[in-house]
């Protein structure tokens, strides 16, 4: 008994640096692959700031184009703006989500760092890793969902990621800030760093990067057709094809998931035009189709990422506004769909004159599919899908 009180007592700290050192989690936990390298930890955090960044601008871009800045509105041309940033958007939100899981695998060590803090710049990394790493994987793992229109979390997506976004891309900021000095020296530098003892090295670092920025390219390189339809082939993991659906174009939500069939169906359709108008006007359908039609190929991009063209054919909406005498700036196309958030559409004076923003009747060269928006649509140059109204009944 006495031996084992003298034992406890010589092990005691009788300094604050040996209290510290008796602390030192690391002296349990040995992390010896080398490839826990500063240099690799760098190259993967540089590929994956990039990405972000490139997530969080096109993500901006489509925040703006649904939900527009004052003072400022979206042109209707490049008609492709839209369909590159999406995709890129996706595609580089893909791509990280390798580089991100590899990335906190070599700097896992670094959570068992000791001391904890050592300096401003170290707090401030420590502080933005968090909502960096929090934010990071909800980003991707919500992105996913998305992508393949699984809502399994009680939020609304679309508020949420925007949101996220920002808390992300500050942490990032912050955490580069704190980071640089580091991370340029590691990059400059070739001399291997491990933590604890060395091992064999069954794989080098730079075959271990060339895996990683692999795999990111491969899963974007079998996605990314969906939207880049020369690739549409290799899109075997992307929900939506180029060319797969009715009409050869792919939809989001059907007539029957709208509850509309009925009301498209009905022989009493009629489109009605009214706000501030010379003269209300009630088109039927027949009379939609005697008016003087335009045809233009324009894509339908959503914001999972897919995109499609169509040969659309219809009534330019300027020439409807032109007949209606039409004084207000702001065009309403509205919905037979109701109770949902996508039941109207605004559109700016950029693309209520552009000569290819219709209200379309036929898809490819055949009567509008009801899944397509039967009897009548709108379709827009660089506008997102979701704004693109289908089953349009009426026009403010």
């Amino acid at each position: 008994m006495n031996s084992l009180i003298e034992k406890l007592k010589s092990s005691r700290p009788h300094s604050l640096k040996e209290a510290i050192d008796l602390a030192d989690p690391t002296r349990f936990v040995k992390f010896s692959s080398p490839l826990h390298h500063k240099r690799t930890a760098a190259m993967l955090g540089i590929s994956l700031g990039v990405s972000f960044f490139i997530c969080f601008l096109t993500g901006l871009i489509s925040h703006s184009m649904q939900h527009p800045i004052a003072l400022f509105d979206w042109p209707a041309r490049p008609a492709g703006f839209y369909r590159f940033t999406q995709g890129l958007h996706v595609a580089s939100g893909l791509f990280a989500i390798p580089v991100l899981f590899a990335k906190l695998w070599v700097i896992f060590p670094k959570l068992f760092e000791w001391p904890p803090v050592a300096g401003f710049a170290h707090a401030l990394e420590r502080l933005s890793l968090p909502p960096l790493i929090g934010g990071g994987l909800f980003m991707l793992i919500t992105g996913v969902a998305n992508i393949n229109q699984w809502y399994f979390f009680p939020f609304f997506f679309t508020t949420a990621h925007y949101a996220f976004a920002w808390i992300t891309i500050g942490a990032l900021i912050i955490h580069i800030g704190a980071k640089w000095s580091v991370t340029k020296s590691a990059v400059g530098s070739r001399k291997t760093v491990v933590v604890g003892e060395p091992v064999d090295q069954h794989i080098s670092r730079r075959g271990f990067l060339y895996g990683v920025f692999g795999t990111g390219g491969l899963v974007t390189l079998f996605t990314v057709g969906q939207s880049f339809s020369p690739l549409g082939k290799l899109a075997l993991l992307a929900p939506r094809r180029p060319g797969v659906g009715p009409q050869k174009l792919p939809i989001n939500r059907s007539a029957v998931a709208a509850g509309v069939i009925q009301k498209a169906n009905a022989p009493t359709y009629s489109l009605k035009v009214d706000g501030k108008v010379g003269r209300s006007l009630e088109l039927s359908l027949a009379d939609l189709h005697a008016m003087p039609q335009r045809s233009a190929t324009l894509p339908i991009t959503c914001v999972e990422g897919w995109s499609a063209n169509g040969r659309w054919k219809g009534v330019r909406l300027n020439d409807l506004l032109r007949l209606a005498d039409a004084q207000g700036k702001t065009v309403v196309v509205h919905s037979i769909e109701m109770n949902s958030l996508y039941s109207e559409s605004v559109l700016n004076e950029s693309h209520t004159a552009d000569s290819d923003t219709l209200l379309a009747l036929e898809l490819n060269g055949e009567p509008l599919h009801i899944d397509h928006g039967y009897p009548c649509r709108l379709i827009s140059p660089n506008r997102p899908g979701v704004m693109q109204t289908k089953w349009v009944n009426r026009v403010t």
